[in-house]
């Protein structure tokens, strides 16, 4: 027979003079053993088949990592809001808002790198067509706002508050798009500039990138007049017309300065801009608003060597040397490196916290390495994140050779060869001396990458504008190195100020208002490129490049490439998603 163990209400007199402590411990611990392997309070599972784990109740729950602002509807507009949505919703919106996009769809307004200025290049009046089409197309908001045309075809809308003391709410698009080689025409389903409507997609340049921006804001403030509704808040647009070009010399930057000299620093409480949308990410779906941008050079490498016949040939052509200097720098590029307090961590939390299809240790690692910055669950995650060829080219500094050029016969050796690369820096916020010199320091890395090769092939090297070869040293030929065009990463919108929070509110409610009343999750990102929004800085704290498209299961629906097309029933949601935003902002302090 086995011996029962005493229990508390078993001791002797003398055991019950000892401290109680320790046995009533021992009985809460061995009672929350139990239960817990029920699988109700402790968070793991143990079996003999499977390794130790943390379960979804315990990891997904953690809001703590990604809090979400809640969906945000108009209360002062509640009627105006239920009665637009409720046209929205409608047959007769739907056709309205397909005819609008393919008509605009349908006026050709190419952008090309070499355009000169307006007035001077021709190419410049493809747009004049759509702007007279705008006017025809919304005749309320042309004889309501107050339009003011900038350097010719960029274009200002006013739309005046009725409190004056109220920063105004910024909207911004372009208009122009990038041109369709002719050698791809054959290639798209339905002709690029067609507008045509198949039943469910409206296909041709520009119907997403960024006509649908534009159109749809002019469509929201158009149906918000039909409404009778006045804002109390300004609202501008501001529409460039040369985005696809580099520098945006003619339009962005005209517009920008037009409103920092009328308005002055910090003056918009609000800029929103084109960007992203809504995809599926670890099982869930996230909408990624760009809180930031980073920067980018387009940088400029040019070997000359002696010219001559081609019967003769050198050991290295000016071509050969300069196609060496390219494989150094690619074999050579930077290594992305993941790091707490960016934008990029702060989405990877937000995935973290909210997709039920990340692995459980990754969801580990990266709620470790924010709260207790340890350096081995970072790397422990950004093994795992950067894997996504997306992720892995915001995160890093990259570099794509994009434009070659070099000799102009085929029996004469090459006397010079140039080729363009575009490299895109990465951010580092909170180490504002580092974000301030990384453009710098990414130069004069790819320069001294470009150093070894010249020694070895006995040139010499200018890098923007400075000799780094003795003058007197005898050479075969000469590599110059420069970056006409390059700008720094943009200031970091902040997250947690109310600007953010009501973006975020409306991007929910426009999602759950749409066609398939599904929630999405809205994590901080940052975009690829840069847009018009880096003229305008100055003008405001808080700028965001969000454009809401639906990109799940179709990526980016062609945009710059053939195809390009956008769902109708997406379209539509843009508009309400922009509706929803100008009411919501027209309802806040700021």
């Amino acid at each position: 027979m086995v011996k029962a163990c005493p229990g508390p209400f078993q001791a002797s007199v003398a055991q019950s003079a000892r401290p109680r402590w320790p046995l009533i411990a021992t009985a809460l611990l061995l009672a929350a053993t139990i239960y817990g392997f029920s699988g109700r309070l402790l968070p793991w599972n143990v079996s003999a088949s499977a390794p130790f784990s943390f379960p979804d109740a315990w990891v997904d729950k953690d809001t703590k990592m990604c809090p979400q602002a809640k969906p945000l509807a108009p209360q002062r507009n509640s009627v105006l809001w239920e009665n637009i949505t409720a046209l929205h919703s409608s047959d007769t919106f739907l056709k309205r808002a397909i005819a609008q996009l393919s008509n605009a769809v349908q006026i050709p307004t190419e952008t090309f790198d070499s355009m000169g200025p307006v007035g001077e290049d021709a190419r410049w009046e493809s747009r004049g067509p759509f702007v007279d089409h705008l006017e025809k197309a919304f005749p309320l908001v042309h004889s309501t706002l107050k339009l003011e045309r900038v350097n010719t075809y960029g274009l200002l809308y006013i739309w005046e508050g009725s409190v004056s003391s109220l920063k105004p709410l910024l909207l911004m698009g372009h208009y122009d798009v990038v041109p369709v080689a002719a050698s791809s025409v054959d290639q798209w389903t339905h002709p690029p500039y067609s507008g045509h409507y198949d039943g469910e997609n409206i296909w041709g340049r520009g119907s997403s990138d960024d006509k649908s921006g534009v159109i749809g804001m002019m469509t929201a403030i158009e149906v918000l007049l039909e409404h009778n509704f006045t804002p109390t808040r300004t609202v501008i647009l501001s529409f460039g017309f040369d985005e696809e070009l580099a520098d945006q010399r003619y339009g962005a930057r005209h517009l920008a300065s037009t409103l920092l000299e009328r308005l002055g620093p910090d003056s918009i409480a609000m800029i929103v801009d084109e960007g992203s949308g809504y995809s599926e990410n670890y099982g869930a779906i996230f909408a990624v608003p760009g809180i930031a941008e980073k920067g980018s050079a387009n940088v400029e490498v040019e070997v000359k060597t002696p010219g001559g016949h081609s019967s003769v040939p050198p050991k290295h052509t000016s071509i050969g040397i300069l196609a060496a200097i390219i494989v150094h720098l690619e074999l050579n590029a930077p290594k992305p490196e993941l790091a707490v307090d960016t934008p990029l961590f702060e989405m990877a939390q937000c995935f973290a916290a909210h997709g039920p299809g990340m692995p459980r240790d990754v969801k580990r690692s990266i709620r470790r390495a924010a709260r207790r910055g340890s350096a081995k669950h970072l790397k422990k995650a950004a093994e795992y994140l950067l894997q996504d060829t997306m992720l892995k080219a915001l995160v890093g500094t990259t570099l794509a050779v994009d434009i070659v050029n070099g000799g102009v016969k085929s029996n004469a050796l090459p006397e010079q060869a140039m080729v363009g690369i575009t490299a895109s820096m990465n951010i580092r916020p909170h180490y504002s001396q580092t974000v301030v010199n990384h453009l710098n320091a990414t130069l004069s890395r790819d320069s001294s990458l470009v150093m070894d090769l010249a020694e070895k092939y006995n040139l010499s090297v200018t890098a923007y504008g400075e000799p780094l070869t003795p003058a007197d040293t005898p050479t075969y030929g000469s590599v110059l190195i420069h970056a006409p065009i390059h700008l720094e990463p943009a200031p970091i919108s902040p997250i947690d100020a109310n600007p953010f929070q009501i973006l975020a509110g409306s991007i929910r409610t426009a999602r759950q208002t749409g066609s398939t009343k599904d929630d999405v999750y809205v994590a901080p990102g940052m975009m690829t490129g840069n847009t018009d929004t880096k003229y305008y800085w100055p003008l405001s704290k808080h700028i965001f490049r969000y454009g809401h498209r639906n990109m799940i299961g179709r990526g980016m629906g062609g945009i710059h490439t053939v195809n390009e097309h956008v769902p109708a029933a997406s379209f539509v949601e843009i508009i309400t998603y922009l509706t929803v935003l100008i009411l919501n902002v027209d309802e806040t302090t700021l």
